[in-house]
């Protein structure tokens, strides 16, 4: 039986993706350090409220609200014991959303980072990370999710542990990645490395790109990196809305609404058919980049010297498959993620 965002892809040319879950839930009064998890339970109204927002900018795919949702993240909150109730929520929450717009939407059951450093780097085990991954997966699922979506992950060792979680639970899923280090992830890949690394996991994701990093110009160059290294691969492009910046004692991301509607082209151009924002991107910044890709008109794969001159200079001389970085290449350095993802 085909899953929902194969057919949907099987459809359309391309499809919207939701923004930031942080930023937004920042904006409704979450406080640093908190867990957005637990406000699937204690502050549900909340997180309809944050769906309902790409929606109705027109996204056709929301992820759930269960970045941190694996028991290693949940341990930090003293919630490693619910698991099970807190994921299913946010599934059933994003499920009844995108039901009530009697559109077809896509779910995706978010899965993060565990936070912990798989072997041989660190001391998780990786059928311990499998486990973690299926516990949180089998409960979106059951949620209503469609879809498992890996995603801000940096090690092959992780996002293998999302493919054999997928397949133990004969899920679909996809995976992303945070180019957020020259070019590279946290632990080293390329996108040509990740290309490849997908051809080779024990389940295929119906999708593959980049999120979060450094800036819409670094994501778009990694989407072209992505693009030819298997121009057959469903490439997922889910940049920032620019960079942040400390105003009045809270992180403002500078990209505009106009800026966010050049990279959602760009993006498109560059190979990627599900496009959508991660850190900073709110409401206005989708429905710029909806109606910028309804008005696309092919032209190519871009330039880097054209996405330069439309998003910004890029952080580093090369994407990473070059070797190490060589000086800086315009205005950006590299950062570290947002604990609560965007």
């Amino acid at each position: 039986m085909t899953d929902r965002l194969t057919e949907m892809l099987g459809d359309r040319d391309w499809l919207l993706a939701d923004g930031a879950t942080g930023t937004n839930l920042f904006n409704m009064g979450l406080q640093s350090g908190d867990a957005p998890e637990l406000w699937n339970i204690s502050a549900p109204e909340k997180i309809t409220a944050l769906h309902n927002l790409f929606l109705n900018a027109g996204s056709d795919i929301i992820l759930t609200n269960s970045f941190g949702g694996t028991r290693y993240r949940l341990k930090l909150h003293d919630a490693q014991d619910r698991v099970g109730e807190l994921n299913k929520a946010a599934a059933q929450i994003a499920r009844k959303a995108a039901d009530a717009t009697g559109r077809k939407v896509v779910v995706a059951g978010s899965l993060g980072p565990t936070g912990e450093l798989l072997e041989p780097v660190g001391a998780l085990k990786f059928d311990d990370a499998v486990a973690a991954f299926v516990e949180q997966g089998r409960a979106l699922l059951e949620g209503g999710a469609d879809v498992l979506w890996g995603e801000t992950i940096s090690s092959r060792e992780e996002i293998a542990a999302i493919a054999e979680a997928a397949r133990q639970l004969d899920a679909p899923w996809c995976g992303t990645l945070s180019f957020d280090t020259a070019g590279r992830t946290m632990m080293g890949l390329t996108p040509p490395d990740y290309a490849r690394l997908a051809q080779d996991l024990p389940k295929k994701p119906i999708a593959l790109g980049a999120n979060c990093g450094v800036g819409a110009s670094d994501l778009l160059r990694t989407t072209l990196g992505l693009s030819a290294a298997d121009p057959q691969a469903v490439i997922i492009a889910k940049g920032n809305a620019g960079i942040p910046k400390y105003v009045d004692g809270h992180i403002h991301y500078d990209g505009t609404p106009e800026l966010m509607a050049e990279y959602a082209v760009l993006a498109r151009r560059a190979g990627a058919r599900i496009i959508g924002g991660c850190c900073g991107t709110q409401a206005e910044h989708l429905v710029a980049m909806k109606a910028a890709l309804e008005g696309e008109r092919p032209e190519g794969r871009p330039s880097l010297e054209e996405i330069a001159a439309a998003t910004g200079g890029f952080s580093s001389e090369d994407d990473g498959s070059k070797g190490a970085p060589s000086g800086d290449h315009g205005r950006r350095r590299g950062r570290r993620r947002a604990a609560a993802e965007g």
